[in-house]
């Protein structure tokens, strides 16, 4: 049974709690966006004021994610990752690359300084592009404003563009940028978030007014 929703105006709904005890009471969606945790255990260093640490984040939860690539709910599936994970997933129609015109830190004397994460596309017969779009992104990396590992509602914004599909899911919900970014595309969209807080944050943005492309 799905809980109330902690949020829900306009075509877009937040669940707040756990995605694998949610997912398989949804209404069927077009098409999935995704960030899940890395498994990481990620806190930036970098912020005067720092996030928590994310919840769930002492493993990649690759049971949940084959289960959104299996899913005959939707017709493709869009996860993001780092690029160490791609042997532990299933192998993707394509793996983008999101340049973030930023470095990350990293083993500064045995590792080239990291400036792209990846995204794998996974999608099912029924899945069909509007514009087909090349595999590398650019998009510059936010500030983590709103939450440690925040993607830019642009870069979001460009996926969903380039595919049919006027429902959304987002099952790691996060700050809300998956859901921001199919509002401004007046598309419908569902998120999933197990921290409260992350639920709130993504509320407000979605009560902003809509930002052109």
């Amino acid at each position: 049974m799905l809980p109330k929703p902690y949020y829900n105006e306009g075509g877009m709904t937040i669940y707040h709690g756990d995605c694998r005890e949610i997912l398989p009471h949804l209404p069927k969606v077009d098409l999935v966006l995704t960030d899940p945790p890395y498994g990481i255990e990620f806190r930036s260093n970098h912020r005067f004021i720092k996030h928590d640490k994310i919840a769930g984040d002492d493993c990649l939860p690759l049971d949940t994610i084959q289960y959104l690539i299996d899913e005959a709910a939707w017709n493709a599936t869009y996860v993001f990752h780092r690029w160490d994970q791609l042997p532990m997933l299933p192998k993707a129609k394509s793996v983008l690359a999101w340049v973030k015109n930023n470095w990350s830190m990293g083993d500064l004397e045995h590792e080239h300084g990291r400036q792209w994460e990846a995204c794998s596309f996974y999608a099912l017969p029924g899945h069909k592009f509007i514009e087909r779009i090349p595999d590398v992104l650019f998009a510059n990396k936010t500030g983590n404003e709103f939450h440690p590992t925040e993607k830019p509602v642009i870069l979001m914004k460009k996926i969903l563009a380039a595919n049919v599909g006027h429902t959304i899911l987002d099952p790691f919900l996060g700050s809300g940028s998956t859901l921001r970014a199919a509002k401004d595309l007046s598309r419908e969209a569902i998120g999933i978030e197990i921290e409260e807080k992350y639920c709130e944050i993504a509320a407000r943005r979605l009560g902003q007014e809509v930002l052109p492309f």
